[in-house]
């Protein structure tokens, strides 16, 4: 067992907050280990240290830099893990999961919104589960993801993959990405995106260049392009520019959370439509997580937690979502999330 694996492993028998990453293509792995059990909060993200964020903005969890231990440490993969996705349909979440997306069509069709992003939680019994075992095959599993593991014994643990950049900052320069699509990777085989899904990107883009613009000099944004995210492929559209010189932190964060990605357009509307019909709390899933002021201050490096799990008591809860429009199937929706779902399932073997 490596050095920071024991710092996690000796930290999670303590119940000591801590979180171990690893950045997308990156060979680095590191890890925040709070010296107390202190729960802290931020709402100005001033501060410097690694943050979790949940859905609904009501909660950011921080760990301050100044009261971690913080370790790097270089790791190559000791393992290829090849798995078979295969999909295993609930008969009573996939008819519950379909009403709710058919409720999103009609609200839609009725002029309430013009998209909403629905998600669903499937739950896992898990006998004997390992978080470093299961970590250590996240991580190799998915290199082009932002992979962590995080936890703090006032709220649990979690896990996760994620492909989405919610906003990354460099001495007043930004780069943030707009994902919508989803489909399974077949090899050689060519992607096709429909207009459903093309509508779905070009809202997020859409949503983010002018939501952005009182806060930047200047903003450019790449052709949507096809990505992948081991056996899963998405829409993409690259975002970057420079910032004003006066620009707020705090209020761009708050202009990019929730995107149309994670919540809807409009996004007061399609949010509300969530709190009231979803019928579960999110907690962290669809929040955001990452490094705060780590090596100036100004710069951020932060993720949307996508593709998660939380781990509770021997239980596996998965959380997954996607993207309704008015030219949305309720059946095909439901398959795009037991997709997704694969993501996590397939490194619980």
């Amino acid at each position: 067992m490596t050095k920071i694996f024991e710092q996690a492993y000796d930290y999670f028998q303590q119940q000591l907050p801590f979180v171990l990453y690893c950045k997308p293509e990156s060979s680095e792995m590191k890890g925040f280990f709070q010296n107390n059990k202190e729960l802290h909060l931020t709402t100005e993200f001033s501060e410097k240290g690694f943050v979790f964020s949940n859905f609904v903005g009501s909660q950011s969890v921080l760990f301050p830099e100044n009261e971690c231990t913080i370790l790097n440490e270089k790791w190559v993969s000791d393992a290829d893990y090849d798995f078979a996705l295969k999909n295993e349909v609930n008969a009573d979440g996939k008819i519950a999961f379909e009403h709710l997306v058919q409720l999103a069509i009609d609200a839609i069709n009725e002029s309430k919104f013009q998209k909403v992003v629905l998600s669903r939680k499937e739950t896992l019994a898990m006998n004997d589960f390992s978080f470093l075992e299961v970590f250590q095959k996240l991580r190799s599993t998915y290199p082009s993801a932002f992979r962590y593991c995080w936890f703090h014994p006032e709220i649990g643990m979690w896990m996760g993959a994620t492909p989405e950049q919610l906003l990354k900052t460099e001495s007043g320069t930004f780069g943030t990405v707009a994902l919508a699509g989803t489909q399974k990777w077949e090899g050689d085989a060519e992607i096709i995106w429909h207009a459903k899904e093309r509508q779905e990107q070009q809202f997020v883009t859409d949503f983010i260049v002018s939501g952005l613009k009182s806060e930047v000099e200047s903003i450019n944004k790449s052709e949507p392009y096809t990505f992948q995210a081991g056996k899963i492929v998405h829409l993409k559209t690259d975002i970057n520019g420079v910032f004003a010189s006066d620009f707020d932190v705090q209020k761009v964060l708050s202009i990019l959370h929730p995107t149309p990605a994670i919540c809807g357009l409009p996004r007061t509307s399609s949010r509300a439509f969530i709190l009231e019909n979803e019928g579960y709390d999110r907690k962290f899933y669809a929040g955001f997580l990452g490094e705060i002021h780590r090596d100036q201050a100004g710069d951020l490096d932060l993720y949307v937690n996508l593709r998660c799990m939380e781990i509770t008591d021997n239980r596996i809860h998965l959380y997954i979502g996607c993207g309704i429009t008015k030219d949305s199937n309720p059946e095909k929706e439901y398959i795009e999330t037991a997709n997704k779902a694969l993501t996590m399932k397939q490194i619980l073997n």
